[in-house]
Protein backbone atom coordinates (compact mmCIF):
# COMPACT_ATOMS: atom_id res chain seq x y z
CA UNK A 1 0.00 0.00 0.00
CA UNK A 2 2.80 2.38 0.87
CA UNK A 3 4.50 1.67 -2.46
CA UNK A 4 1.21 2.20 -4.28
CA UNK A 5 0.65 5.51 -2.49
CA UNK A 6 4.17 6.71 -3.38
CA UNK A 7 3.62 5.87 -7.05
CA UNK A 8 0.29 7.73 -7.02
CA UNK A 9 1.87 10.83 -5.46
CA UNK A 10 4.69 10.76 -8.05
CA UNK A 11 2.19 10.59 -10.91
CA UNK A 12 0.22 13.52 -9.46
CA UNK A 13 3.39 15.62 -9.05
CA UNK A 14 4.50 14.90 -12.61
CA UNK A 15 1.06 15.82 -13.93
CA UNK A 16 1.09 19.10 -12.01
CA UNK A 17 4.59 19.92 -13.25
CA UNK A 18 3.59 19.19 -16.84
CA UNK A 19 0.50 21.39 -16.50
CA UNK A 20 2.54 24.28 -15.06
CA UNK A 21 5.15 24.02 -17.83
CA UNK A 22 2.44 23.91 -20.49
CA UNK A 23 0.78 27.00 -19.00
CA UNK A 24 4.10 28.87 -18.92
CA UNK A 25 4.85 27.97 -22.54
CA UNK A 26 1.36 29.12 -23.57
CA UNK A 27 1.84 32.39 -21.67
CA UNK A 28 5.19 33.11 -23.39
CA UNK A 29 3.73 32.30 -26.82
CA UNK A 30 0.82 34.65 -26.17
CA UNK A 31 3.20 37.42 -25.09
CA UNK A 32 5.40 36.83 -28.15
CA UNK A 33 2.38 37.13 -30.46
CA UNK A 34 1.43 40.32 -28.63
CA UNK A 35 4.97 41.67 -29.15
CA UNK A 36 4.81 40.89 -32.89
CA UNK A 37 1.52 42.78 -33.10
CA UNK A 38 2.84 45.77 -31.14
CA UNK A 39 5.95 45.93 -33.37
CA UNK A 40 3.71 46.03 -36.45
CA UNK A 41 1.93 49.05 -34.89
CA UNK A 42 5.00 50.89 -33.55
CA UNK A 43 4.66 53.64 -36.16
CA UNK A 44 1.33 54.55 -34.53
CA UNK A 45 2.93 54.91 -31.07
CA UNK A 46 5.80 56.99 -32.48
CA UNK A 47 3.28 59.20 -34.27
CA UNK A 48 1.50 59.90 -30.97
CA UNK A 49 4.80 60.98 -29.37
CA UNK A 50 5.54 63.13 -32.40
CA UNK A 51 2.14 64.78 -32.01
CA UNK A 52 2.97 65.61 -28.38
CA UNK A 53 6.29 67.09 -29.52
CA UNK A 54 4.54 69.14 -32.20
CA UNK A 55 2.08 70.44 -29.59
CA UNK A 56 4.91 71.42 -27.23
CA UNK A 57 6.74 73.23 -30.03
CA UNK A 58 3.57 75.12 -30.95
CA UNK A 59 3.05 76.13 -27.30
CA UNK A 60 6.70 77.21 -27.11
CA UNK A 61 6.30 79.48 -30.14
CA UNK A 62 3.20 81.07 -28.64
CA UNK A 63 4.74 81.62 -25.18
CA UNK A 64 6.86 84.72 -24.55
CA UNK A 65 7.19 84.46 -20.76
CA UNK A 66 10.59 82.88 -19.97
CA UNK A 67 9.53 80.85 -16.92
CA UNK A 68 6.76 79.19 -18.91
CA UNK A 69 9.21 78.57 -21.76
CA UNK A 70 11.63 76.98 -19.29
CA UNK A 71 8.93 74.53 -18.15
CA UNK A 72 7.87 73.72 -21.74
CA UNK A 73 11.48 73.07 -22.75
CA UNK A 74 11.80 70.62 -19.83
CA UNK A 75 8.78 68.71 -21.12
CA UNK A 76 10.22 68.80 -24.64
CA UNK A 77 13.50 67.32 -23.37
CA UNK A 78 11.56 64.53 -21.67
CA UNK A 79 9.78 63.75 -24.96
CA UNK A 80 12.96 63.88 -27.08
CA UNK A 81 15.36 61.99 -24.79
CA UNK A 82 14.07 58.45 -25.52
CA UNK A 83 13.84 58.94 -29.31
CA UNK A 84 16.37 61.57 -30.47
CA UNK A 85 19.34 62.63 -28.36
CA UNK A 86 20.40 65.29 -30.87
CA UNK A 87 17.08 67.12 -30.47
CA UNK A 88 17.17 66.59 -26.70
CA UNK A 89 20.66 68.15 -26.57
CA UNK A 90 19.50 71.15 -28.63
CA UNK A 91 16.49 71.61 -26.33
CA UNK A 92 18.75 71.46 -23.25
CA UNK A 93 20.94 74.22 -24.71
CA UNK A 94 17.84 76.35 -25.37
CA UNK A 95 16.65 75.68 -21.82
CA UNK A 96 20.00 76.82 -20.38
CA UNK A 97 19.85 79.96 -22.50
CA UNK A 98 16.36 80.74 -21.16
CA UNK A 99 17.51 80.01 -17.59
CA UNK A 100 20.44 82.44 -17.97
CA UNK A 101 18.05 85.03 -19.30
CA UNK A 102 15.87 84.54 -16.22
CA UNK A 103 19.00 84.67 -14.03
CA UNK A 104 17.95 81.86 -11.69
CA UNK A 105 21.01 79.72 -10.73
CA UNK A 106 18.76 76.74 -9.86
CA UNK A 107 17.20 76.85 -13.34
CA UNK A 108 20.67 77.07 -14.89
CA UNK A 109 21.90 74.08 -12.90
CA UNK A 110 18.79 72.09 -13.85
CA UNK A 111 19.31 72.82 -17.56
CA UNK A 112 23.00 71.89 -17.33
CA UNK A 113 22.04 68.57 -15.72
CA UNK A 114 19.62 68.02 -18.62
CA UNK A 115 22.56 68.48 -20.98
CA UNK A 116 24.78 66.15 -18.91
CA UNK A 117 22.09 63.47 -19.02
CA UNK A 118 21.90 63.78 -22.82
CA UNK A 119 25.70 63.61 -23.12
CA UNK A 120 25.60 60.42 -21.06
CA UNK A 121 23.10 58.88 -23.51
CA UNK A 122 25.37 59.73 -26.45
CA UNK A 123 28.41 58.08 -24.87
CA UNK A 124 30.23 61.33 -23.96
CA UNK A 125 30.88 60.24 -20.37
CA UNK A 126 33.84 62.47 -19.52
CA UNK A 127 32.04 65.54 -20.85
CA UNK A 128 28.99 64.62 -18.79
CA UNK A 129 31.12 64.16 -15.65
CA UNK A 130 32.94 67.47 -16.19
CA UNK A 131 29.60 69.21 -16.53
CA UNK A 132 28.21 67.55 -13.38
CA UNK A 133 31.39 68.29 -11.39
CA UNK A 134 30.96 71.98 -12.25
CA UNK A 135 27.61 71.97 -10.38
CA UNK A 136 28.15 72.05 -6.57
CA UNK A 137 25.67 69.73 -4.87
CA UNK A 138 25.27 72.09 -1.91
CA UNK A 139 23.88 74.77 -4.23
CA UNK A 140 21.02 72.56 -5.41
CA UNK A 141 17.62 72.31 -3.71
CA UNK A 142 16.68 68.91 -2.30
CA UNK A 143 14.21 68.13 -5.09
CA UNK A 144 17.12 68.11 -7.60
CA UNK A 145 19.34 65.79 -5.52
CA UNK A 146 17.79 62.56 -6.89
CA UNK A 147 18.35 63.79 -10.45
CA UNK A 148 21.95 64.74 -9.61
CA UNK A 149 22.76 61.36 -8.04
CA UNK A 150 20.93 59.49 -10.84
CA UNK A 151 23.12 61.05 -13.52
CA UNK A 152 26.31 60.39 -11.55
CA UNK A 153 25.34 56.79 -10.82
CA UNK A 154 24.44 56.21 -14.51
CA UNK A 155 27.70 57.67 -15.85
CA UNK A 156 29.93 55.72 -13.44
CA UNK A 157 27.93 52.55 -14.07
CA UNK A 158 28.46 52.86 -17.82
CA UNK A 159 32.16 53.65 -17.34
CA UNK A 160 32.47 50.50 -15.26
CA UNK A 161 30.72 48.46 -17.97
CA UNK A 162 33.07 49.67 -20.70
CA UNK A 163 36.33 49.78 -18.73
CA UNK A 164 39.11 47.83 -20.42
CA UNK A 165 41.17 47.18 -17.28
CA UNK A 166 40.28 45.74 -13.88
CA UNK A 167 41.61 48.59 -11.62
CA UNK A 168 39.52 51.20 -13.44
CA UNK A 169 36.49 48.92 -13.45
CA UNK A 170 36.78 48.40 -9.70
CA UNK A 171 37.13 52.13 -9.08
CA UNK A 172 34.08 52.97 -11.19
CA UNK A 173 32.07 50.19 -9.55
CA UNK A 174 32.92 51.65 -6.15
CA UNK A 175 31.72 55.09 -7.28
CA UNK A 176 28.59 53.50 -8.76
CA UNK A 177 27.80 51.84 -5.42
CA UNK A 178 28.40 55.10 -3.61
CA UNK A 179 25.99 57.11 -5.78
CA UNK A 180 23.47 54.25 -5.69
CA UNK A 181 23.51 54.53 -1.90
CA UNK A 182 23.07 58.29 -2.21
CA UNK A 183 20.05 57.73 -4.47
CA UNK A 184 18.48 55.41 -1.93
CA UNK A 185 19.04 58.01 0.77
CA UNK A 186 17.26 60.85 -1.09
CA UNK A 187 14.40 58.94 -2.79
CA UNK A 188 11.06 58.21 -1.15
CA UNK A 189 11.05 54.50 -0.08
CA UNK A 190 7.59 54.18 -1.57
CA UNK A 191 8.62 55.49 -5.00
CA UNK A 192 9.44 53.48 -8.11
CA UNK A 193 12.86 55.14 -8.32
CA UNK A 194 13.71 53.82 -4.85
CA UNK A 195 12.44 50.30 -5.61
CA UNK A 196 14.35 50.03 -8.92
CA UNK A 197 17.54 51.39 -7.33
CA UNK A 198 17.18 48.97 -4.42
CA UNK A 199 16.63 46.04 -6.81
CA UNK A 200 19.73 47.11 -8.75
CA UNK A 201 21.69 47.15 -5.50
CA UNK A 202 20.45 43.67 -4.53
CA UNK A 203 21.30 42.29 -7.97
CA UNK A 204 24.80 43.74 -7.79
CA UNK A 205 25.28 42.08 -4.40
CA UNK A 206 24.19 38.66 -5.64
CA UNK A 207 20.72 38.67 -4.04
CA UNK A 208 18.40 38.49 -7.09
CA UNK A 209 15.53 36.74 -5.31
CA UNK A 210 15.25 39.63 -2.83
CA UNK A 211 15.25 42.03 -5.78
CA UNK A 212 12.37 40.08 -7.37
CA UNK A 213 10.38 40.14 -4.14
CA UNK A 214 10.95 43.91 -3.79
CA UNK A 215 9.68 44.70 -7.30
CA UNK A 216 6.75 42.28 -7.19
CA UNK A 217 5.58 43.76 -3.88
CA UNK A 218 5.71 47.27 -5.35
CA UNK A 219 3.79 46.15 -8.46
CA UNK A 220 1.10 44.53 -6.34
CA UNK A 221 0.47 47.75 -4.39
CA UNK A 222 0.76 50.38 -7.13
CA UNK A 223 -0.70 51.27 -10.52
CA UNK A 224 2.06 51.48 -13.13
CA UNK A 225 2.27 53.49 -16.32
CA UNK A 226 3.40 51.78 -19.52
CA UNK A 227 6.92 53.14 -19.12
CA UNK A 228 7.02 52.05 -15.46
CA UNK A 229 6.02 48.53 -16.55
CA UNK A 230 8.95 48.46 -18.96
CA UNK A 231 11.39 49.51 -16.23
CA UNK A 232 10.08 46.95 -13.72
CA UNK A 233 10.08 44.13 -16.26
CA UNK A 234 13.64 44.95 -17.32
CA UNK A 235 14.83 44.90 -13.68
CA UNK A 236 13.04 41.59 -13.13
CA UNK A 237 14.70 40.10 -16.23
CA UNK A 238 18.11 41.03 -14.77
CA UNK A 239 17.17 39.34 -11.49
CA UNK A 240 15.94 36.17 -13.19
CA UNK A 241 19.15 36.12 -15.25
CA UNK A 242 21.05 36.21 -11.96
CA UNK A 243 19.04 33.19 -10.82
CA UNK A 244 19.70 31.36 -14.10
CA UNK A 245 15.95 31.24 -14.81
CA UNK A 246 16.00 31.85 -18.58
CA UNK A 247 12.26 31.13 -19.01
CA UNK A 248 11.18 33.95 -16.69
CA UNK A 249 13.98 36.18 -17.97
CA UNK A 250 12.58 35.76 -21.49
CA UNK A 251 9.04 36.46 -20.29
CA UNK A 252 10.05 39.70 -18.55
CA UNK A 253 12.11 40.83 -21.56
CA UNK A 254 9.04 40.38 -23.78
CA UNK A 255 6.88 42.38 -21.34
CA UNK A 256 9.53 45.11 -21.18
CA UNK A 257 9.86 45.25 -24.97
CA UNK A 258 6.08 45.52 -25.41
CA UNK A 259 5.90 48.43 -22.95
CA UNK A 260 8.97 50.12 -24.49
CA UNK A 261 7.37 50.10 -27.95
CA UNK A 262 4.00 51.23 -26.61
CA UNK A 263 5.83 54.09 -24.87
CA UNK A 264 7.37 55.06 -28.25
CA UNK A 265 10.96 54.63 -27.00
CA UNK A 266 13.95 54.09 -29.27
CA UNK A 267 16.62 54.06 -26.55
CA UNK A 268 16.09 50.64 -24.96
CA UNK A 269 17.85 47.36 -24.11
CA UNK A 270 15.08 44.78 -23.70
CA UNK A 271 14.40 44.02 -27.39
CA UNK A 272 18.11 43.62 -28.10
CA UNK A 273 18.58 41.27 -25.13
CA UNK A 274 15.50 39.32 -26.20
CA UNK A 275 16.98 38.95 -29.71
CA UNK A 276 20.19 37.49 -28.27
CA UNK A 277 18.20 35.09 -26.09
CA UNK A 278 16.10 33.97 -29.09
CA UNK A 279 19.27 33.50 -31.12
CA UNK A 280 20.61 31.14 -28.46
CA UNK A 281 17.30 29.24 -28.58
CA UNK A 282 17.52 28.89 -32.36
CA UNK A 283 14.64 31.25 -33.29
CA UNK A 284 16.74 32.94 -36.00
CA UNK A 285 13.93 34.73 -37.87
CA UNK A 286 12.67 36.62 -34.84
CA UNK A 287 16.20 37.17 -33.50
CA UNK A 288 17.34 38.73 -36.77
CA UNK A 289 14.18 40.87 -37.06
CA UNK A 290 14.37 42.12 -33.46
CA UNK A 291 18.10 42.88 -33.75
CA UNK A 292 17.53 44.78 -36.99
CA UNK A 293 14.83 46.90 -35.30
CA UNK A 294 17.18 47.56 -32.35
CA UNK A 295 20.00 48.68 -34.66
CA UNK A 296 17.65 50.94 -36.61
CA UNK A 297 16.20 52.56 -33.46
CA UNK A 298 19.64 53.06 -31.88
CA UNK A 299 20.89 54.76 -35.04
CA UNK A 300 17.83 57.02 -35.35
CA UNK A 301 18.05 57.93 -31.65
CA UNK A 302 21.84 58.46 -31.91
CA UNK A 303 22.16 56.51 -28.63
CA UNK A 304 25.85 55.81 -29.03
CA UNK A 305 26.24 53.62 -25.96
CA UNK A 306 23.50 51.36 -27.37
CA UNK A 307 25.27 51.31 -30.73
CA UNK A 308 28.51 50.31 -28.98
CA UNK A 309 26.67 47.50 -27.19
CA UNK A 310 25.19 46.35 -30.50
CA UNK A 311 28.65 46.39 -32.07
CA UNK A 312 29.84 44.05 -29.33
CA UNK A 313 27.21 41.57 -30.49
CA UNK A 314 27.97 42.02 -34.19
CA UNK A 315 29.33 38.46 -34.60
CA UNK A 316 25.94 37.13 -33.50
CA UNK A 317 24.14 39.45 -35.91
CA UNK A 318 26.46 38.33 -38.68
CA UNK A 319 25.91 34.72 -37.63
CA UNK A 320 22.16 35.13 -38.11
CA UNK A 321 22.75 36.60 -41.57
CA UNK A 322 25.22 33.88 -42.52
CA UNK A 323 22.78 31.19 -41.36
CA UNK A 324 20.10 32.74 -43.54
CA UNK A 325 22.40 32.88 -46.57
CA UNK A 326 23.51 29.31 -45.95
CA UNK A 327 19.89 28.18 -45.89
CA UNK A 328 19.28 29.91 -49.23
CA UNK A 329 22.39 28.31 -50.68
CA UNK A 330 21.13 24.90 -49.58
CA UNK A 331 17.86 25.60 -51.36
CA UNK A 332 19.77 26.62 -54.49
CA UNK A 333 21.88 23.44 -54.37
CA UNK A 334 18.74 21.32 -54.08
CA UNK A 335 17.27 23.11 -57.08
CA UNK A 336 20.44 22.49 -59.10
CA UNK A 337 20.32 18.80 -58.17
CA UNK A 338 16.73 18.60 -59.41
CA UNK A 339 17.71 20.33 -62.67
CA UNK A 340 20.62 17.90 -63.12
CA UNK A 341 18.37 14.88 -62.60
CA UNK A 342 15.86 16.27 -65.08
CA UNK A 343 18.66 16.86 -67.60
CA UNK A 344 19.71 13.22 -67.25
CA UNK A 345 16.14 12.14 -67.91
CA UNK A 346 16.11 14.39 -70.98
CA UNK A 347 19.35 12.84 -72.26
CA UNK A 348 17.95 9.36 -71.74
CA UNK A 349 14.83 10.34 -73.66
CA UNK A 350 16.95 11.67 -76.55
CA UNK A 351 18.98 8.47 -76.71
CA UNK A 352 15.82 6.42 -76.63
CA UNK A 353 14.33 8.52 -79.45
CA UNK A 354 17.46 8.04 -81.58
CA UNK A 355 17.27 4.29 -81.05
CA UNK A 356 13.63 4.28 -82.10
CA UNK A 357 14.42 6.24 -85.25
CA UNK A 358 16.96 3.62 -86.24
CA UNK A 359 14.34 0.95 -85.76
CA UNK A 360 11.94 2.87 -88.00
CA UNK A 361 14.58 3.13 -90.74
CA UNK A 362 15.24 -0.62 -90.66
CA UNK A 363 11.51 -1.43 -90.47
CA UNK A 364 10.85 0.19 -93.83
CA UNK A 365 12.69 -2.70 -95.53
CA UNK A 366 9.82 -5.06 -94.76
CA UNK A 367 6.71 -3.82 -96.61
CA UNK A 368 4.24 -6.23 -95.05
CA UNK A 369 5.31 -5.51 -91.45
CA UNK A 370 6.27 -1.86 -91.96
CA UNK A 371 2.79 -0.40 -91.42
CA UNK A 372 2.28 -2.08 -88.04
CA UNK A 373 5.81 -1.26 -86.88
CA UNK A 374 5.56 2.29 -88.21
CA UNK A 375 2.33 2.95 -86.34
CA UNK A 376 3.90 1.61 -83.14
CA UNK A 377 7.07 3.63 -83.66
CA UNK A 378 5.07 6.79 -84.38
CA UNK A 379 3.14 6.35 -81.17
CA UNK A 380 6.38 5.91 -79.23
CA UNK A 381 7.87 8.91 -81.04
CA UNK A 382 4.89 11.09 -80.04
CA UNK A 383 5.33 10.04 -76.42
CA UNK A 384 9.04 10.89 -76.60
CA UNK A 385 8.31 14.29 -78.22
CA UNK A 386 5.77 15.06 -75.55
CA UNK A 387 8.35 14.20 -72.89
CA UNK A 388 10.84 16.52 -74.63
CA UNK A 389 8.26 19.33 -74.67
CA UNK A 390 7.44 18.81 -70.99
CA UNK A 391 11.12 18.76 -70.05
CA UNK A 392 11.66 21.91 -72.12
CA UNK A 393 8.94 23.64 -70.11
CA UNK A 394 10.54 22.43 -66.88
CA UNK A 395 13.87 23.76 -68.07
CA UNK A 396 12.34 27.19 -68.71
CA UNK A 397 10.70 27.10 -65.27
CA UNK A 398 13.91 26.30 -63.42
CA UNK A 399 15.90 28.87 -65.39
CA UNK A 400 13.36 31.45 -64.22
CA UNK A 401 13.68 30.24 -60.64
CA UNK A 402 17.48 30.38 -60.83
CA UNK A 403 17.38 33.97 -62.04
CA UNK A 404 14.95 34.96 -59.26
CA UNK A 405 17.27 33.48 -56.65
CA UNK A 406 20.34 35.20 -58.11
CA UNK A 407 18.52 38.54 -58.04
CA UNK A 408 17.33 37.94 -54.50
CA UNK A 409 20.94 37.26 -53.49
CA UNK A 410 22.06 40.55 -55.04
CA UNK A 411 19.29 42.44 -53.23
CA UNK A 412 20.23 40.84 -49.92
CA UNK A 413 23.86 41.88 -50.44
CA UNK A 414 22.65 45.43 -51.01
CA UNK A 415 20.48 45.29 -47.89
CA UNK A 416 23.43 43.98 -45.93
CA UNK A 417 25.57 46.85 -47.21
CA UNK A 418 22.99 49.40 -46.05
CA UNK A 419 22.68 47.83 -42.60
CA UNK A 420 26.45 47.85 -42.15
CA UNK A 421 26.47 51.46 -43.31
CA UNK A 422 24.21 52.34 -40.38
CA UNK A 423 26.55 50.64 -37.97
CA UNK A 424 29.51 52.54 -39.38
CA UNK A 425 27.81 55.76 -38.23
CA UNK A 426 28.81 54.69 -34.76
CA UNK A 427 32.33 55.92 -35.36
CA UNK A 428 34.17 53.77 -37.90
CA UNK A 429 36.78 55.26 -40.24
CA UNK A 430 35.81 57.32 -43.25
CA UNK A 431 37.39 54.80 -45.61
CA UNK A 432 35.12 52.05 -44.33
CA UNK A 433 32.11 54.35 -44.65
CA UNK A 434 33.05 55.08 -48.25
CA UNK A 435 33.49 51.41 -49.06
CA UNK A 436 30.18 50.46 -47.44
CA UNK A 437 28.28 53.26 -49.15
CA UNK A 438 29.62 52.29 -52.58
CA UNK A 439 27.20 50.51 -54.91
CA UNK A 440 29.86 49.53 -57.44
CA UNK A 441 29.75 45.86 -56.42
CA UNK A 442 25.98 45.67 -56.78
CA UNK A 443 26.07 47.58 -60.10
CA UNK A 444 28.74 45.26 -61.48
CA UNK A 445 26.82 42.19 -60.31
CA UNK A 446 23.63 43.50 -61.94
CA UNK A 447 25.43 44.23 -65.23
CA UNK A 448 26.98 40.79 -65.20
CA UNK A 449 23.65 39.23 -64.30
CA UNK A 450 21.84 40.96 -67.19
CA UNK A 451 24.63 39.98 -69.62
CA UNK A 452 24.35 36.36 -68.51
CA UNK A 453 20.58 36.54 -68.83
CA UNK A 454 20.85 37.89 -72.38
CA UNK A 455 23.30 35.17 -73.45
CA UNK A 456 21.29 32.41 -71.78
CA UNK A 457 18.02 33.55 -73.25
CA UNK A 458 19.41 33.98 -76.77
CA UNK A 459 21.01 30.56 -76.59
CA UNK A 460 17.54 29.12 -75.87
CA UNK A 461 15.77 31.35 -78.40
CA UNK A 462 18.44 32.29 -80.99
CA UNK A 463 15.89 33.78 -83.41
CA UNK A 464 13.98 35.72 -80.76
CA UNK A 465 15.04 39.20 -81.99
CA UNK A 466 14.07 38.49 -85.62
CA UNK A 467 10.85 36.70 -84.62
CA UNK A 468 9.89 39.56 -82.31
CA UNK A 469 10.61 42.24 -84.95
CA UNK A 470 8.41 40.30 -87.40
CA UNK A 471 5.49 41.05 -85.07
CA UNK A 472 6.11 44.82 -85.34
CA UNK A 473 5.04 47.23 -88.05
CA UNK A 474 7.44 48.22 -90.84
CA UNK A 475 10.12 50.60 -89.68
CA UNK A 476 9.46 49.85 -85.98
CA UNK A 477 12.00 47.00 -85.58
CA UNK A 478 14.11 47.05 -82.40
CA UNK A 479 17.78 46.09 -82.79
CA UNK A 480 20.25 45.63 -79.93
CA UNK A 481 23.42 47.72 -79.93
CA UNK A 482 25.65 44.65 -79.96
CA UNK A 483 25.24 41.04 -80.91
CA UNK A 484 24.38 38.66 -78.09
CA UNK A 485 22.62 41.33 -76.02
CA UNK A 486 19.10 42.73 -75.63
CA UNK A 487 17.71 46.23 -75.29
CA UNK A 488 15.47 47.10 -72.37
CA UNK A 489 12.32 46.67 -74.54
CA UNK A 490 13.54 43.28 -75.80
CA UNK A 491 14.49 42.21 -72.28
CA UNK A 492 10.99 43.03 -71.01
CA UNK A 493 9.39 40.88 -73.69
CA UNK A 494 12.02 38.16 -73.16
CA UNK A 495 10.77 37.93 -69.55
CA UNK A 496 7.19 37.80 -70.85
CA UNK A 497 8.25 34.92 -73.14
CA UNK A 498 9.52 33.10 -70.02
CA UNK A 499 6.11 33.53 -68.39
CA UNK A 500 6.94 36.54 -66.19
CA UNK A 501 4.13 38.92 -67.19
CA UNK A 502 3.61 40.75 -63.88
CA UNK A 503 4.89 44.32 -64.36
CA UNK A 504 5.83 44.55 -60.67
CA UNK A 505 8.10 41.49 -60.95
CA UNK A 506 9.59 42.79 -64.22
CA UNK A 507 10.27 46.17 -62.55
CA UNK A 508 12.07 44.49 -59.65
CA UNK A 509 14.03 42.26 -62.05
CA UNK A 510 15.23 45.18 -64.21
CA UNK A 511 15.52 47.71 -61.32
CA UNK A 512 13.09 50.13 -62.98
CA UNK A 513 10.03 51.83 -61.57
CA UNK A 514 6.64 50.25 -62.19
CA UNK A 515 5.63 53.31 -64.24
CA UNK A 516 8.66 52.92 -66.53
CA UNK A 517 7.78 49.27 -67.24
CA UNK A 518 4.16 50.22 -68.05
CA UNK A 519 5.42 52.92 -70.43
CA UNK A 520 7.81 50.52 -72.20
CA UNK A 521 5.12 47.86 -72.63
CA UNK A 522 2.59 50.38 -73.94
CA UNK A 523 5.14 51.93 -76.30
CA UNK A 524 6.07 48.57 -77.85
CA UNK A 525 2.45 47.37 -78.10
CA UNK A 526 1.69 50.52 -80.11
CA UNK A 527 4.29 49.34 -82.65
CA UNK A 528 2.54 45.99 -83.28
CA UNK A 529 1.74 45.20 -86.92
CA UNK A 530 -1.63 43.65 -86.01
CA UNK A 531 -3.91 43.86 -83.00
CA UNK A 532 -1.80 45.51 -80.24
CA UNK A 533 -3.64 43.52 -77.56
CA UNK A 534 -2.48 40.21 -79.09
CA UNK A 535 1.22 41.11 -79.22
CA UNK A 536 2.17 39.51 -75.86
CA UNK A 537 0.19 36.35 -76.67
CA UNK A 538 2.15 36.05 -79.94
CA UNK A 539 5.43 36.59 -78.07
CA UNK A 540 4.62 33.56 -75.89
CA UNK A 541 4.55 31.40 -79.05
CA UNK A 542 8.05 32.38 -80.22
CA UNK A 543 10.36 29.32 -80.33
CA UNK A 544 7.59 26.77 -79.69
CA UNK A 545 7.13 23.74 -81.93
CA UNK A 546 3.73 22.28 -82.75
CA UNK A 547 3.27 18.78 -81.23
CA UNK A 548 0.49 16.83 -82.89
Amino acid sequence: MIRYACCLISVICLSLAFTVNADEASSVDSLMNQLDKVISERAVYLQKRQERITGLKAALRQTEEDTARFVLLGELIDEYTPINTDSAFAASMMRESVARRIGDPIFIANARMNRANTLCNTGMYMEALNLMDSIPLNTLPEYLHPYYFHIKRTVYGLLADYSAFEPERNRYNTLTDMYRDSLLAVNDPGSLAYVITRADQLNSRGRPQEAINTIEEFKANNTLSEHDKAICAWSLSESYAGLGDSANQKKQLIISAISDIRSAIREYVSLRQLALLLYQEGDLDRAYRFMTISVDDAAKCNARQRIIELNAHYPMINGIYVDTIRSQQDTLIRSLIVITVLSLFLLAALLYMRKQMKRIASARKAIEDANARLRQSNEELCIANQAIAENSQLKEFYIGRYMDQCLAYIEKLDTYRKQLGKLVLAGKTDDIKKALKSTDIVDDELKSFYDNFDRTFLSLFPTFVDDFNSLLADGEAIHPKREGSLTTELRIFALIRLGISDSDKIAKFLHYSLTTIYNYRTKVRNKASGDRNELEAKVLKIGRTNID
